[in-house]
This record gives C-alpha cells, sequence and structure tokens, in this order.
C-alpha cells in the first residue's frame, strides 16, 4: 500500500488536465530539451507527517529572469504545504487566489519535458505524460497519449520583478518525484452482500494522506468505474463534519455530522470497519466522533482473499497442494480431487470453498466439476478461453475472438448473457474474476496494441452477473498475453510476449505496471505475494517458484496444470 504519511488540512488530490506544468531547465530562447530537474528544495523531516519526507522548494529569489520564475513555480509543485503555498508566491496577486492546484497531476518520466520561450514574457512548455491524477485522486497511465503542451504568461510588477499572470491549473511532476511527495492508498468499499472488503487504490500527498483518504472514502464514493458494482455504509447526513483528520499518538479523529448517531449499530459498524482498514497505513486506530463525542462501533469481520500459500497442480497421477522440496508430495482436496482425475484439463480454477471448480479440458469445451463427483458441461462453443469461476458460483466463459459474448453459468446450469462485455475489443485472450467477485479483468487486443482492461460487474439481488460497467484501462501490455491471474485485490499479473521474449507483467489497479523476464515458454501463472509467491509453469510442465523480484527458481517437475485458487475456505 504506500508509506505512512500525517495529518493536515488538504481537501482533495489534484487531478490531471491538459494544462499542467512540469520540472523544467531552460537554457536558451529556442525549443530545447533539458537534462535534470530544477532543484525543488532539500527534503526535511515533517513532525506533522507520521515520518515521511516533506519537500520545503524554494520561492522567488530577488530579479529572478521569466524563465527561473516559470522553472522555480515548476519546482515549487513538489510542496503541498500551505495549499502549495511557496508555487504561489511565484504567481501575480491576481491570480494567487484563482490558480487551483488540486486540479490535475501530470506525471512524466524525468527528461522528456521541453521549455519554449515565445516572446518575451511567455513560455510554452512540452511533456510526455506517463500518468495524470485526477481530483479525487485516481491515477490513469497515459500510454501512448502523446505530449502536452502548457502556456505560461509572465508581467513585470511595480517593484520590478517577474511574475506569473496566467498559468494551467495543477502541477506535474516527475515520476521519481512524484513518488517522493504522494503515495498510493486503498481506499476500502464492501462488495454488494457485505461479505469482502475491495480495494479501490487512490494517490495522496504523504503530508496530507489521512484528511485526503477520509475526504474521499466519506465525503466521496468508489471510483466511477466500480459504482453499481461496490456499496459503502456513508450515507447523506453522516458525512464529514471537518475536513481536517487528525492524527495524534496514532489515533485518527474523524468527525461526523450529527446524522450519524441516528444509525444503526450494523451501518456504523461498517462505518468504522471502512474507516480503519482504509487508514490504517496512517494510523492504528480511528476514532469516529460527532461534537467531540465518541460513536459506539466495532471493526465487522471480513471474508479474506489470500490464497494458500502451496501451488494447485494437476499431475499426471494427483490433483492437490504440492509440498515438500520437489513438489513431490500432493494433498488432495477431498472429493474435488477425484472428481478432475479423469477430466483431460487444460485449465483449472477452484472456487474459495474448493467445493467446485472451472475447467477447460483438451477439447475446449468449459465445464463445472464439483467435489460431489458431478461434471457439467456448460460452454462448447469454439475457441473458448481458460474459465473463471466467481464467488457467486458463476462460471465466466467467452470466445477468444468474441470478446462481447461472456457467458456466466450458475451452478444448476442457468445462463447468464453478460451485457455490455469489452465494447470495441477485436479479440480477448484472457479473463479472470477478481476474489471478492466484484471486478472482472481481461487482456484485449484494441487495435494494434495488446491491453490490459478492467470493469466492474453488475449484478441482480441474487448475485447473477448482468452485465459490466464501464471499462477501466489499466495498461499497455509489450505484446501478447497467454496467462492472466489476479495477485491480490489490487493487482493483476499476466505473462506476455515482447520480440520473442517473455516477461511477467505486473500491473496495480490504479497505479502503474512493471515488467520483469520469465523462463521460456511459461503458460500459467498463479498465486499471489502475500501468498507464498508467484508460480509460473511453462509448456514442458516444469514448474518455478518466484524469488525476489527478477529470478526464478525451479521446484517441480511433471506439472500438467497449475491451477488458480480464487480463496480459501472460511
Amino acid at each position: 500500500m504506500s508509506r505512512a504519511s500525517g495529518r493536515g488540512g488538504v481537501r482533495g488530490i489534484l487531478t490531471t488536465v491538459a494544462a499542467t506544468v512540469a520540472l523544467v531547465a531552460l537554457t536558451a530562447c529556442g525549443s530545447l530539451p533539458t537534462s535534470g530537474p530544477v532543484n525543488a528544495g532539500k527534503p526535511i523531516p515533517d513532525t506533522d507527517s507520521n515520518g515521511s519526507v516533506v519537500f520545503l522548494p524554494d520561492g522567488p529569489s530577488k530579479d529572478a529572469t521569466p524563465q527561473q520564475i516559470v522553472e522555480g513555480f515548476i519546482a515549487a509543485g513538489s510542496g503541498p504545504s500551505d495549499n502549495w503555498g511557496t508555487a504561489r508566491e511565484f504567481l501575480a496577486p491576481e491570480v494567487k487566489s484563482t490558480w487551483n492546484p488540486r486540479t490535475g497531476v501530470t506525471v512524466y518520466r524525468p527528461g522528456e519535458r521541453t521549455l519554449r520561450q515565445v516572446v518575451e514574457g511567455e513560455y510554452t512548455l512540452s511533456v510526455t505524460p506517463a500518468a495524470t491524477i485526477d481530483a479525487t485522486g485516481e491515477l490513469t497511465v497515459s500510454g501512448d497519449s502523446g505530449d502536452i503542451s502548457l502556456s505560461f504568461t509572465l508581467a513585470q510588477q511595480q517593484d520590478g520583478q517577474w511574475r506569473i499572470t496566467q498559468a494551467p491549473d495543477g502541477i506535474v511532476l516527475d515520476r521519481s518525484r512524484f513518488e517522493a511527495v504522494y503515495a498510493s492508498y486503498s481506499l476500502q468499499f464492501f462488495d454488494p452482500t457485505w461479505t469482502y472488503l475491495v480495494p479501490d487504490q487512490r494517490w495522496f500527498p504523504t503530508q496530507y494522506a489521512a484528511t485526503s483518504i477520509a475526504q474521499a472514502l466519506v465525503d466521496g464514493g468508489p471510483s466511477a468505474w466500480l459504482e453499481g458494482s461496490v456499496s459503502t455504509a456513508f450515507v447523506d447526513g453522516a458525512r464529514l463534519a471537518q475536513v481536517a483528520v487528525p492524527v495524534r499518538s496514532n489515533v485518527a479523529s474523524v468527525s461526523l455530522q450529527p446524522g450519524a448517531r441516528s444509525l444503526g449499530r450494523d451501518v456504523l459498524d461498517r462505518m468504522q470497519t471502512q474507516l480503519q482498514t482504509s487508514l490504517a497505513p496512517v494510523a492504528d486506530q480511528v476514532d469516529m466522533l460527532v461534537d467531540e463525542q465518541p460513536l459506539t462501533a466495532s471493526a465487522v469481520s471480513v471474508r479474506s482473499t489470500r490464497i494458500d500459500s502451496r501451488p494447485l497442480v494437476r499431475t499426471a497421477e494427483a490433483f492437490g497442494f504440492a509440498s515438500g522440496a520437489s513438489g513431490s508430495s500432493i494433498e488432495e482436496i477431498p472429493g474435488l480431487s477425484d472428481a478432475l482425475l479423469p477430466i483431460s484439463a487444460l485449465d483449472i480454477e477452484v472456487n474459495a470453498d474448493r467445493t467446485e471448480a472451472a475447467v477447460r479440458d483438451t477439447a475446449g469445451a468449459v465445464s463445472m466439476v464439483g467435489s460431489d463427483g458431478a461434471v457439467t458441461r456448460l460452454d462448447t462453443r469454439p475457441a473458448l478461453i481458460a474459465p473463471s469461476i466467481d464467488p457467486h458460483g458463476y462460471v465466466w466463459s467467452v470466445p477468444e475472438n468474441a470478446p462481447g459474448a461472456v457467458l456466466a453459468f450458475g451452478t444448476d446450469g442457468t445462463k447468464a448473457d453478460v451485457k455490455d462485455a469489452w465494447p470495441g475489443a477485436a479479440q480477448i485472450t484472457a479473463q479472470r474474476v477478481s476474489r471478492d467477485g466484484t471486478r472482472v479483468a481481461a487482456v484485449v487486443r484494441d487495435g494494434e496494441r495488446s491491453v490490459l482492461w478492467v470493469a466492474g460487474i453488475l449484478r441482480d439481488r441474487d448475485g447473477a452477473p448482468t452485465g459490466l460497467g464501464a471499462i477501466r484501462v489499466l495498461g499497455v501490455l509489450p505484446g501478447p498475453a497467454t496467462a492472466l491471474t489476479w495477485i491480490d485485490g489490487s493487482t493483476l499479473a499476466a505473462v506476455t510476449v515482447d520480440r520473442g521474449d517473455q516477461y511477467l507483467y505486473t500491473q496495480e489497479v490504479g497505479g502503474f505496471g512493471a515488467t520483469q523476464r520469465t523462463p521460456d515458454a511459461a503458460t500459467t501463472v498463479a498465486g499471489g505475494v502475500q501468498s507464498g509467491g508467484l508460480r509460473l509453469r511453462d509448456a514442458n510442465g516444469q514448474l518455478y517458484a518466484q524469488q525476489g523480484s527478477t529470478n526464478w527458481q525451479n521446484i517441480a517437475a511433471g506439472i500438467v496444470v497449475l491451477a488458480i485458487q480464487q480463496g480459501s475456505p472460511r
């Protein structure tokens, strides 16, 4: 999740807009590439931020040139203290109060920026964005969207000093500085059955994290793409009574409106749960207050989405959890192992209770297999990809060349047509439902690119899928993907190919992606960072375990299928 931060008074986070600003070094009046960031001031510890580093950028120097004023203003974006008070010192009096730093953050790769002087007192800045952050803290990876251009106008004031009279709202930081000033935090919502907590990742300045988290959770809500797929206990009349959320002795005090007093204990307990888990990176305890009096509430128990740390595998003789130095010892799952053995399976995904599995066999058909021995063939359409099973017992299936034709089959064989599935995609190579059942991710072909998408799942009152919400583009993959899995509640992993080499691509939902080399011919990825690490199976049946962030160790052979786990029994 991220580094801890402290109390403060920032109301929200900066958002991305096409007009923002960046750290730049200018050397002449022409269009010149720059190298190295402008000095933004030395980082110092801030006692009001739970130990996080806070930057104190320099203000304008006397008789600074217009170029230096623009550079200093841009560099001051790294200092959110006092509502970006230092950055405002570079502005003319008439725009100090109208410039809004919270409307956008553009994150760019260091060095990918150019500043051009148009005429005296006018400058244009061009940057290549890597990501953008909106007013709620939601991050969107920019992909190959191209450069953005930003304009600045300056004028000499009565005292002869140059000041900015027109500047785009928001700020721009290179990625290294951005990750020093900001951190990611997961707002926690419930699934519609109030069984699971669902993370919704946001980015806030560490200096004001507690306030930003509480405001986004209590006064805001889930990201737009999650609407209808998750639930929140916070209602009108019980919003924040004051914006600031102080943290003293690791206790966060959240002041709510008087309407919170009239809420039932079950609602208050869920509110406490959302606040306590969301604020966990910055506070050990959370007190909900009305008129400075504490409300009685306790966190509720939620179902974990963690999986067994052992790999779940099919060999020629058995199906179950592999253990031992060479993975030769298999602990079978009662009933389910015996039911799966007669099936020539290519892909297996087992539900959290370990009573049912979604299977694609060597004939390409998708079936549901139960621990009672029942095998129900569900889908025989051609070119089906690996199926996925959700917490409600629905098996998701879709043909590779028909991404919009997603079907979900219930335990009784009933079929649900999932509407609005992957619009615009020409091909789908992988699809997985999250372990909390609220989201589904897919690797699709969008034009000439392989991209990773995610969407919220819409369901009826009985839990049957009815459609998908808005598509969230997570990232562009280096090449086609052959496998996909959820590592945890907010991170995905895909096996992808780039110019003949195989890579593991990991992607935070609402964060950045990363790649690392994998063994050749990898066919499946499974596991989790907090559950024994990731495992890979290759086309020769070799099983590999992730060692550190870059290495893979061969731990077993003769693995026919590396199965996906959807959680653990209660």
